[in-house]
């Protein structure tokens, strides 16, 4: 399974509190609002053994509160391939060769993260968007290949009552 995760709830783009982007942090209400969202999902089988993340802070931050969430601590990386601007095909191989048969989830931005789904599944890459906090579940078999993967479900803030 390779779950595919929008950061969640950030302070608002071009604050000059952060005038460099990649430092702005997920808001108080953002990180509770993911809390609770992941709580749900942990109750649908949510349980990435392997979280990788962009190295912005409003996205590692959201990956931390998915390890913080999970009974089973997973193993968690900071990885440069998920920052904005990313190629699939480099993610793709990442986490071929890393998983070693775990759940791995990639916790990113948008619009990046609407062409990653798109092109495992095989749709137009705006065709699945993906709002904050969003969480996506896909199904592959023994390798995660471009067009090869199956949606099993989308998870939306607002769809989880949160």
């Amino acid at each position: 399974m390779l779950y595919l995760i929008r950061h969640a709830w950030a302070g608002q783009h071009g604050d000059p509190r952060w005038p460099d982007d990649n430092l702005r942090p997920l808001t108080k209400d953002g990180k509770k609002r993911f809390r609770a969202v992941v709580e749900r999902l942990l109750g649908a089988g949510f349980a990435p053994e392997l979280i990788a993340t962009s190295p912005l802070v409003r996205a590692r931050e959201t990956a931390e509160v998915i390890v913080r969430a999970l009974p089973e601590e997973p193993e968690l990386i900071e990885l440069e391939e998920l920052a904005p601007g990313s190629q699939l095909d480099r993610l793709i191989a990442w986490t071929n060769q890393h998983s070693r048969g775990r759940d791995v989830a990639w916790v990113g931005h948008a619009p990046d993260i609407s062409m990653w789904a798109g092109g495992l599944l095989g749709a137009a890459p705006s065709s699945i968007a993906f709002s904050k906090g969003a969480v996506a579940a896909l199904e592959f078999g023994d390798r995660i290949e471009r067009a090869n993967g199956e949606l099993c479900w989308l998870a939306t803030a607002k769809l989880l009552g949160e």
